[in-house]
C-alpha cells in the first residue's frame, strides 16, 4: 500500500514536499489569503511574463504555450543562468503537446527589465515573494495555478524528476495557460492577439 501512495504522489506531485506544498497552497487559497494574486485586471495587461526558478522547464513551457495561442510573452527565472538549454525531459514532454523547446534559452531575472502592463505569472508561493522582495509591484503578480483544471495553486518544479510527473506538470501548465489567455481575450486585455 505505501507503494501505491508513493507512487501516487510521485505522479500528481513530484515528491512527498510537492504534495504537502501542494496543500499548504491550497488551504491559503481556500482560506482566501491569495485572492491578490489570482485577480489580475486584464485591461492593464500588455505582456505574460512566466516566472520559475531555473526557466528551463515549467516557465519555458508556459511561454510556448501561451505565444501558440497569440499572447505577447516571454519568460524568467529567480535563480538561473541567462542562455541555459530547456531541460531535456521538458524538451521530451513538450512534444507531447506539439511544442519544441529545443532552442530554448534561459533568461535569469537580472536580464529581465519590468514594464509597466506585465503580468508575471509564478509557479509557487515562495516565487510570489521573491518578486515582491525584488520590488515588483504585488498587482503585477499572479499564480498561474490559479487558472488550471483541476486549480493548482502549487505547481510543484517538475526539474530531475519522473516522466510522469513531467506529463502531469505539464499538463496542468497547459490548461493553466489555456485558461488565462482565454480570460484575457474575453476582458479585451492588450496582451492577447483579438483574432
Amino acid at each position: 500500500m505505501y507503494q501505491n501512495i508513493t507512487r501516487l504522489i510521485s505522479t500528481n506531485y513530484g515528491t512527498h514536499r510537492g504534495f504537502i506544498r501542494n496543500l499548504l497552497a491550497q488551504i491559503e487559497f481556500l482560506l482566501g489569503r491569495l485572492d491578490n494574486y489570482i485577480q489580475p485586471d486584464a485591461t492593464r495587461v500588455n505582456r505574460l511574463v512566466f516566472v520559475c526558478l531555473g526557466n528551463i522547464n515549467r516557465s519555458a513551457f508556459a511561454e510556448n504555450v501561451a505565444k501558440s495561442l497569440g499572447a505577447n510573452t516571454c519568460s524568467i527565472g529567480l535563480s538561473t543562468q541567462t542562455g541555459l538549454p530547456a531541460f531535456h525531459m521538458a524538451v521530451a514532454t513538450a512534444t507531447y503537446y506539439g511544442f519544441d523547446l529545443s532552442h530554448h534559452q534561459a533568461t535569469d531575472i537580472t536580464d529581465y527589465q519590468f514594464q509597466e502592463g506585465d503580468l508575471l505569472l509564478a509557479m509557487e508561493i515562495r516565487h510570489v515573494n521573491k518578486l515582491i522582495a525584488l520590488g515588483i509591484p504585488k498587482e503585477s503578480i499572479s499564480l498561474l495555478g490559479y487558472w488550471a483544471t483541476p486549480i493548482r495553486i502549487h505547481l510543484h518544479d517538475p526539474h530531475t524528476l519522473s516522466e510522469a510527473y513531467f506529463k502531469t506538470c505539464f499538463s496542468l501548465i497547459n490548461s493553466a495557460v489555456l485558461g488565462l489567455v482565454t480570460e484575457m481575450r474575453t476582458a479585451n486585455s492588450s496582451c492577447v492577439n483579438r483574432d
